[in-house]
């Protein structure tokens, strides 16, 4: 699938989700209120199901969204041999540091 160009979006002043607080100069959302629009917008367009956004978009386990993520360049894989985790730049870091940096020496 090739990667979609996304249109450039303006923030209005008014919150994305409905709510219609005021937003700070440059967002789109009331603080946390991306995650209820994005909960909203899964309730209301595929009945709270995660797996039917997925398949609506050709993803499933034949066709992992997390290897399209590291295809499009938005995620990286863990460069450690045998490690199965990708995500984004800094869960990398934060992945390497904890499951991948040598123990300190035990005296």
């Amino acid at each position: 699938m090739a990667k979609t160009e996304l249109p450039r979006l303006i923030p209005t002043g008014t919150c994305w989700c409905g709510c219609g607080k005021e937003t700070g100069l440059g967002s789109f959302f009331a603080q946390g209120h991306d995650k209820i629009a994005e909960a909203a917008l899964i309730a209301a367009e595929y009945g709270s199901q995660v797996a039917q956004i997925l398949h609506k978009h050709g993803y499933g386990p034949g066709r992992p969204v997390i290897d399209e993520a590291v295809r499009v360049e938005a995620w990286v894989s863990c460069s450690t041999a045998g490690c199965w985790y990708k995500g984004t730049p800094e869960s990398m870091r934060i992945h390497q540091r904890k499951y991948h940096q040598p123990s300190p020496p035990v005296d």
